[in-house]
């Protein structure tokens, strides 16, 4: 089948790569020329692992192409997905202006049957805007068409497997020709079974919503009973064993750390919680779990306040951060909480001495050129002559790090695990003075 995929960002590559690598033919088109000229290339301008080789691969096997040319993209094929950015507007509500041009940008272009599929995240109802702007631009044309909202569920860093091998697929439609047109596209990715699951349209666009919103709810739920944990003397890593061996609750999304970010549940919360005020809905839950992510993105710069407050204060002390991006194998720096961190850092007048194994380009982009920021070459050049180091994306590399050479190079022995990764007596009795979250300090004095 001939696929259009709009956009290339996260979802609209991956998808599109993953559906070429299925054996269909993919046109990817993006409006960023000189994106389309990397990708032309076979060069992908975002990390995601396993992403580059099956671009090159299906560019070689004359599979999957790029373009900025609607008319080409549009003539091109039968099916078209809209993957393009749905950002957070000030008021938290979902801007969907661009999954809007692009319906137009179809419409405007079409000849015959075609099904528009929504793939980008969407405010419930959108399907149906959509489905309204092709019969204003069809109205005299009487061109056939179908909408349909296919969510998509990939977690950046392992974005290709996700696609590749989906724990479902959830396809919203209220025609049996778009319907069988979907099954037909997701064939190759069933062969085991079938992983498809058929439902209306709104309820397919408020699964996506309630599924990351369940996921940021358990995020943010550990979050509160770690700071709990912390003022009683428990410990959250202990807690977290005893529910998670729970059937009903798995260990799923039980880590506390410092808060999520990402591109995905910051935005979808605020956007749900957007729309249920809009229909009279009272979304207490969803305000809490927002809120307590919003505070917890203050607690590590609040505990290396208190920390250094005994000590001289924060002023003209340097920090070692490991790890930028939100979360370890991406380079995507959206919402991190180690922008937060920084920030509150900088305010603070401390030094920084920034690493991380992939997002320090983006980074750069995002924080530009500072007096107070050292970018290292790696996690033991970071270390040089800091007072303390903060852990703040739990990159694989930092799992088993030799910590002898690393302390004799620090002027301090603070180490502040915003994820938990270590062993707290391990770290002391490695020197350090440990603070992770919502466990009990481990202090030499």
């Amino acid at each position: 089948m001939k696929i259009l995929i709009v956009g290339t960002g996260y979802v609209g590559l991956v998808t599109g790569a993953c559906f070429a690598e299925m054996g269909h033919s993919v046109l990817c088109l993006d409006i960023d020329a000189e994106k389309i000229a990397l990708l032309e290339k076979g060069q992908v301008p975002i990390y995601e692992p396993g992403l580059e080789e099956m671009v090159k691969r299906n560019i070689r096997e004359r599979r999957l192409f790029f373009t900025t040319s609607y008319d080409k993209a549009v003539s091109f094929s039968d099916i078209c997905f809209i993957a393009v950015p749905t950002p957070s507007k000030a008021d938290g509500s979902c801007d969907t202006s661009y999954v809007e041009t692009a319906a137009r940008q179809i419409a405007s272009r079409m000849t015959r049957y075609k099904i528009l599929v929504n793939k980008s995240t969407v405010p419930v109802g959108t399907a149906y805007a959509v489905r309204s702007i092709l019969q204003q631009e069809l109205a005299s044309k009487n061109i056939p068409f179908d909408v349909v909202s296919n969510p998509e569920f990939l977690k950046e860093g392992a974005a290709v497997q996700d696609c590749l091998k989906p724990d479902r697929i959830i396809v919203g439609s209220d025609s049996a020709r778009a319907t069988e047109a979907m099954r037909e596209i997701y064939s190759p990715f069933m062969l085991s079974h079938d992983k498809i699951l058929f439902m209306d349209i709104l309820s397919a666009e408020m699964t996506k919503y309630a599924a990351n919103a369940m996921l940021a709810t358990r995020i943010s739920f550990m979050n509160e009973i770690a700071s709990i944990c912390k003022q009683v003397g428990a410990n959250v890593n202990e807690v977290r064993k005893g529910i998670g061996s729970d059937i009903r609750i798995g260990y799923h999304f039980l880590y506390p750390g410092i808060g999520y970010g990402g591109s995905c549940f910051p935005k979808d919360v605020k956007a749900l919680i957007s729309k249920a005020r809009d229909v009279g809905c009272e979304p207490l839950l969803l305000e809490a779990v927002e809120a307590v992510n919003q505070k917890q993105k203050k607690l590590l710069s609040k505990t290396v306040q208190k920390y250094f407050a005994k000590r001289g204060g924060l002023r003209g002390k340097t920090i070692a951060i490991w790890g930028l991006s939100f979360k370890p194998d991406t380079d995507d720096m959206r919402e991190a909480p180690s922008l937060n961190f920084i920030e509150e850092m900088l305010s603070e007048g401390v030094h920084l001495r920034l690493y991380d194994p992939i997002a320090i380009p983006n980074a750069r982009k995002i924080l530009g050129h500072h007096p107070h920021i050292h970018w290292a070459e790696d996690e033991s050049d970071a270390t040089q002559d800091v007072d303390a180091i903060a852990l703040l994306t739990e990159w694989k590399q930092f799992r088993l790090v030799d910590f002898t050479p690393l302390l004799s190079r620090m002027k301090g022995k603070a180490f502040f695990d915003g994820r938990n990764q270590y062993k707290p007596i391990d770290m002391k009795n490695k020197g350090f003075d440990y603070i992770g979250i919502g466990v009990p300090d481990q202090l030499s004095t």
